[in-house]
């Protein structure tokens, strides 16, 4: 990235490190305690309190300043958390409160080759969007293919309809291309959304949303 990109990101972790996380987690998190709480013999696995023999794994993909990622320690996962830039990393443990980090792997890599490990969960928000499609199609099918049956991916990505489509750095995947993906997931959370808004640092934009919690079944 250039000096430039540097500093927006650095502007952009000072607005958002306080922000709560994206719902898309909060989701992913609460569907796999259901589902532990409900197995029997054994306490639920990702739940404040859980061993970290126990505790679910996540990989949280372009982490920025760490609102993901808190929010899965704070449920008691490890969480591995991958950033591009280095600003991102120093943010996000400045920010993690010393009882948390033992949980908490980081990784200064560039999304479009990091190589995603078996997990439990992988999250995405608003990151994969900045590669170029043949950085970002790759990397989705690593994404999904580092999950076993009964992992889930959570993600939120810019669609088709949104003003970034035009850039040529980006990718902004159809509704239908994003779904075609999915085959051996049921999804279990899909919003296709517009908006006329702003970015986090007050610039105009057209927003087209796509969110997606999904749990591979095959």
């Amino acid at each position: 990235m250039t000096e430039i990109d540097s500093e927006y990101w650095t502007r952009y972790y000072a607005v958002t490190v306080d922000r709560p996380a994206w719902d898309t987690v909060k989701l992913a998190i609460r569907l796999f305690a259901a589902e532990d709480a409900a197995a029997a013999g054994r306490p639920a696995r990702g739940a404040p309190g859980a061993d970290a023999a126990s505790a679910r794994f996540a990989v949280d993909l372009g982490c920025g300043a760490g609102r993901d990622a808190r929010e899965l320690l704070r449920a008691g996962w490890r969480v591995l958390a991958v950033d591009r830039e280095q600003a991102a990393v120093d943010t996000l443990k400045s920010v993690t409160p010393p009882e948390l980090r033992p949980a908490l792997q980081t990784r200064v890599a560039d999304l479009g080759s990091v190589e995603v490990p078996a997990c439990d969960l992988v999250n995405a928000s608003l990151s994969l969007p900045f590669l170029t499609p043949d950085l970002f199609w790759p990397a989705w099918r690593r994404v999904l293919d580092a999950l076993p049956v009964g992992g889930r991916v959570a993600a939120k990505l810019f669609g088709d309809r949104d003003d970034s489509v035009t850039d040529p750095t980006m990718t902004c995947p159809s509704p239908a291309d994003l779904r075609a993906t999915l085959s051996s997931f049921e999804i279990e959370h899909w919003v296709d959304a517009e908006e006329d808004t702003t970015t986090a640092l007050g610039e105009p934009h057209h927003f087209h949303m796509l969110e997606v919690v999904a749990r591979r079944v095959s």
